[in-house]
């Protein structure tokens, strides 16, 4: 089994090629370029360093968000193409949950964070325990100190990883005695992480329908929100 992976919800694009368990080659680029440029060539890099070609793939994951609207419309696209052009399975991964999957340390939560504008963030809480990660708690958009506490409020050590770590740094201030930071070459998200937990479904035997999977947005776009209030038709985000 020849997994292609592909994560596109930040800036940074990351292309991955697993095969049996195992990292084949993975392409993670932070160059200031779209993904619409790059991510094309960075998949036949990552199939290349892998000695894959693309009929020997037998699925495709991708990550789904939430994050950059642009970022997950373009690597969503590309991954539905890609699955529907050779008839093989596709599946969508949690952004969050993929950036947690950095930090398999039984006993510790993982909050990881991404940027939703406006001083939010999308915020997903995790644990790594039986061999597995866990959800402790569903994903959302909340203030990022608000978001923190909370984290800090279950008691146990919590790490923090994701972009908006890096960005808002400052925000955070002084962090409370059982909350760290995670190391900085672990804040971005990572394909081989997508790899990892797609081949998981794979596995499982579950799948996604290339014509209807979507990004998972979370809050609406900047336009969503302006027609509603023209239109008086305002809708709920998830908070925490």
């Amino acid at each position: 089994m020849s997994i292609l992976a592909i994560e596109t919800a930040s800036s940074v694009s990351s292309v991955a090629v697993a095969s049996e368990g195992k990292l084949r080659a993975e392409v993670t680029v932070e160059a200031g370029r779209t993904h619409s440029e790059t991510l094309l060539s960075h998949i036949e890099g990552a199939l290349s360093f892998a000695g894959v070609e693309r009929p020997m793939l037998t699925g495709v994951a991708v990550s789904i968000g939430p994050g950059s609207f642009t970022g997950l419309r373009i690597g969503l696209a590309t991954a539905k193409a890609i699955a529907y052009g050779l008839g093989i399975p596709l599946v969508g991964v949690p952004t969050l949950a993929a950036l947690a999957l950095a930090f398999p340390v039984p006993g510790v939560c993982t909050l990881a964070l991404m940027d939703a504008q406006k001083g939010n963030a999308y915020a997903g809480l995790y644990e790594w325990k039986a061999g597995a990660l866990h959800e402790v708690r569903p994903v959302c958009v909340a203030p990022l100190a608000e978001a923190v506490a909370e984290a800090a409020a279950l008691g146990k050590p919590v790490v923090l990883t994701g972009e908006l770590v890096k960005k808002r740094r400052a925000r955070l201030g002084e962090l409370p005695e059982n909350v760290a930071l995670a190391p900085a070459h672990f804040l971005a998200a990572r394909a081989s992480c997508v790899a990892w937990l797609g081949q998981e479904r794979l596995s499982a035997g579950e799948s996604d329908d290339p014509l209807t999977l979507e990004p998972f947005y979370i809050r609406r776009s900047e336009a969503e929100v302006l027609w509603e209030k023209r239109h008086g038709a305002a809708k709920e985000e998830a908070p925490c």
